[in-house]
Order: structure tokens, then sequence, then C-alpha cells
């Protein structure tokens, strides 16, 4: 088994090899809190670039809830139109093209000016930039039945748009991640408590978009292999909730971790683990692999063919590849010519760990508006000069935001 060889799903459908272009943030929504046409170029590269699959960045399932500014929001049909551009283009080498959807629950910055809900009122602990963003208010059950059906509601509109699945994404600390984790997830009642409670909100949005889409439609899943905090959600949590989702018709669980409070996502944990400098999760997946009945990706830090065809060789079906292929798009395809490329960026070693991963975020984000630019990336870019460009730009895109939903 190699990265070229095809996958296929359970729901009968196949990815026409083993390397997916794995979700980053991109923040490039237009006035509309749609794909813009800085987007669209940037995932032409991506698609001219030979992976199989490709994810998008977060889609906003509600666009009072907000990752970012410039997220792209899919909560009805009034943009369709642009959905339908986006998803011929990511479609148009061949690719699967699949949303990632999400909420942030609390992990969105409280200059947005919008409400912030999380399964509890545990405010994010980041040191003085804890104070960018407000004490969540618990969810009422109407506004998890809402999230649930908010949730299907954009699975819905995208199949309608032309993609072929979702990821609904319960990692990186954002709402279904924190729901999962006992450090956030501190209620009573039937959405807490045992790890069985804690899963059912992802659970019930699993169930709710199968319900809406088609047979063939992919519905995926993002998953913490832990989310890396003494007393959170730990590796054999992953594979419990693994064993839950078996049943439900999901076609792909991809494997990551961390948060905002411990990006080990980035290759650093906060309960003293020390993580791989490449394939981060390899071992998690390998193991949460031997329970799972649908095929397992893993993504973290991959950017060398002979470590994606080691990972694959392992058994593990899928490697999904992110800063690599922000700085060289077309890294499948020269792979597939026999070129070694192995791109990365150069580390950042600033002591304070939060503003450091804010400037590594920086850094990719440089590279994926350069590509949106039909320009080279800079992995050598400046990561001070990169972190005050990002903090500009996204000062603007607020002020935008703000704007548009005052009108929404």
């Amino acid at each position: 088994m190699n990265v070229f060889d095809t996958l296929m799903l359970p729901n009968g459908s196949s990815i026409k090899n083993r390397i997916a272009k794995a979700a980053m943030e991109e923040n490039m929504a237009d006035a509309d809190q749609a794909p813009s046409e800085e987007l669209m170029r940037l995932y032409q590269a991506w698609a001219d670039g030979g992976a199989g699959l490709i994810i998008t960045g977060n889609v906003m399932v509600d666009g009072r809830a907000m990752t970012g500014p410039g997220g792209v929001v899919l909560q009805d049909d009034q943009q369709l139109a642009k959905f339908k551009r986006w998803a011929c283009i990511g479609r148009s080498g061949g690719a699967q093209f699949w949303l990632q959807i999400n909420h942030p629950g609390r992990q969105m910055q409280s200059n947005l000016g919008q409400k912030t809900w999380a399964p509890s009122a545990v405010p994010l602990d980041l040191g003085n930039l804890s104070k960018r963003f407000a004490t969540p208010h618990a969810m009422t059950s109407s506004v998890i039945k809402e999230v649930i059906q908010r949730f299907a509601n954009t699975a819905r509109f995208g199949e309608q748009a032309g993609f072929t699945g979702v990821e609904v994404h319960a990692a990186h600390g954002y709402l279904l991640s924190q729901f999962l984790s006992p450090l956030t997830n501190q209620r009573t009642d039937e959405w807490g408590g045992s790890l069985e409670n804690r899963a059912r909100l992802l659970l019930e949005i699993v169930k709710a978009v199968r319900a809406v889409v088609s047979a063939d439609f992919a519905v995926a899943v993002k998953l913490n292999s832990a989310d890396f905090q003494r007393g959170g959600f730990t590796a054999d949590d992953a594979k419990k909730v693994v064993e839950l989702l078996n049943g439900l018709g999901v076609d792909l669980v991809e494997l990551s971790g961390g948060s905002y409070e411990a990006p080990a996502m980035q290759g650093e944990a906060r309960d003293g683990r020390t993580l791989a400098r490449e394939a981060y999760f390899v071992e998690f997946a390998r193991d949460i692999q031997t329970v799972a009945r649908m095929p397992v990706m893993v993504t973290g830090g991959i950017r060398r063919r002979a470590v994606a065809e080691s990972v694959v060789q392992s058994g593990i079906h899928m490697v999904g590849i992110g800063t690599a292929l922000a700085i060289d798009p077309n890294l499948p395809r020269d792979w597939l010519l026999g070129k070694d490329n192995a791109p990365q960026l150069p580390p950042i070693t600033w002591k304070n760990k939060a503003i450091a991963s804010l400037a590594n975020m920086a850094v990719v984000k440089f590279q994926l508006r350069k590509l949106s630019r039909a320009k080279k990336p800079d992995p050598n870019v400046s990561p001070l000069r990169a972190l005050i460009l990002q903090q500009l730009g996204m000062a603007l895109r607020t002020r935008q935001y703000r704007r548009w939903v005052e009108t929404v």
C-alpha cells in the first residue's frame, strides 16, 4: 500500500490517493462572509496540486459563532452560487472536496461582539491573552438543539452546492471538543458527566447530518487523539468515542490533537508529553485504528514522502497535510513525479508560547495569502512581520464582520 493507492470509503465513493489537504483556517471570506475570489484562487492551487482529498478551513454553521472574523458562513442558501463555484474549483483536479463544518464555542474572540456559548461557563486560560475571550454562557437545551440543526442545515446546503462531503469538527478545543472534555464540560444533565453523555452532542450531530444528506455524500469527523491537558480528553476517551461512532455511517475519522490552550497540532503539549517532530499523532492513530470500522486519517507535521509512506504502510488509511501544502501546493504532484520535496517553516522559539503559537499561525496564513494572490509562498518571512500583518488584517475583518452581522 502506498500514498497513491485509491481509497474506497464506506459510502461507496473513492478518493484517488491517500493524501489529503488538511483544513487550515484561511479567514478569507468576502463582505458577505462567503467564499471570496482570493479563496477561489487558493483552492485552485490545491486542486491543481494533486491531493486526493481537499478539506476546507472552518465553515461556520452559525454566523454569530465565529472562529475568526474572516470566516466563511453557510447557514442558508443566500450565497449558494458562490459555494457552487468554490465546490467546482475544489473538484476540478479530481479530488473529493469536503466542507469542514464548525462552531467555536468559547474559542471566539470577544471583540466580535457576539454572545459566547459553551457546555459550561469555563473561560479560556491563555495567560495575558485570556482577556481576548469572554467567559462563555452555559448552553441551554434549546441552544443545543439549535446547534444540532445548524450542523445538519450546513451539511445539506453543502451537498446542494456540489461538495462531496463534510467533516464535523470535534477537535482543537472548539465546541464539540469542549463537550467531550471534562475540563470544559462540567454539566450534570444528559449532555455531561459520563463520556457517553459528553459525546452525545457529537453523536446527535452526526446522526442529524447523515439523515439529511445522500447515502454517497461523505460524513467525516475530526477528533482529538487527546487534548494534551491533565484531566482532559484522553487517548482512551478518543478510542471509546470512535467506537460510539462506528455504527453511525461515518466515512472517515481524522485524528489531530490540542486546543488554543495546548496547541499540540503545532507539535507542543501542555501535559508534559513530547510529540514527535513529524507525524505527531501517528501512535494514537494506530491504537484507535484497532477499534475503528471506518478509515482513519492522521494529520500533524507530515511533510516528507517517506514519512507519509510509512504512515500508510503502517495501516493508517490517509495522511493529512496542512503547513507543507501551504508552502508547496504541488507537493502531491511532485511526489508522484519522484521528487522528494519536504517544505518546512523555520521553528519559532519565542519564550511566550501563546504568542509563538499565534505567530506560527500567522506565518502559515501569510503563505495562504501569497497563494491566494497567485504569488510564490515565502516560508522565511519574519514571524513578527507575519504576526503584525495578520493582526492588522484581523482588525479590518473584524469591522467588516460586525457590519455584516448587523444585517442578518
